[in-house]
């Protein structure tokens, strides 16, 4: 019985509603008062998988996850995973306790949430992007 919910549990983590991006263009949001300007894609990987909790400069870090195709298109393009290696992911790393995933926000409050604090980091289409949040450039590893 335990572990049926806890099977549940982490089905509902990944229960998110399907939210069209066609054409998207997403680009990783901070908010404006951090003091870097670009991440590299494994220095971003490893925030969104919860490898580190921490931005390179030593702040805290809290990612935020889109639901639906946001997150999918997010993962796929930017962080290189299939939404199933995700999800597999999050399932080992929840189920052994090493880690909790990102908190899932819905698209219209990423904004003020990422505006409202230091630590958030997120995407979001670049059509949405307003003087309240920061675009932080993404660079290739060498």
């Amino acid at each position: 019985m335990k572990n049926h919910r806890i099977l549940i549990s982490i089905a509902s983590i990944f229960l998110v509603t399907h939210i069209p991006t066609a054409g998207a263009e997403l680009v990783v949001i901070a908010n404006p008062h951090v003091s870097f300007n670009s991440l590299t894609q494994g220095q971003l990987r490893r925030i969104f998988l919860g490898q580190t909790s921490k931005f390179p400069n030593g702040e805290v870090a809290e990612p935020l996850d889109l639901g639906g195709e946001y997150r999918n298109e997010f993962y796929e393009d930017l962080l290189k995973k299939s939404p199933s290696q995700v999800d597999n992911y999050w399932a080992n790393m929840i189920f052994s306790g090493k880690a909790s995933p990102p908190r899932q926000i819905r698209p219209e409050d990423v904004k003020q949430a990422v505006a409202g604090s230091v630590r958030a980091i997120s995407y979001i289409d670049r059509t949405q992007v307003s003087p309240s949040v920061k675009i932080i450039s993404i660079t290739e590893e060498k």
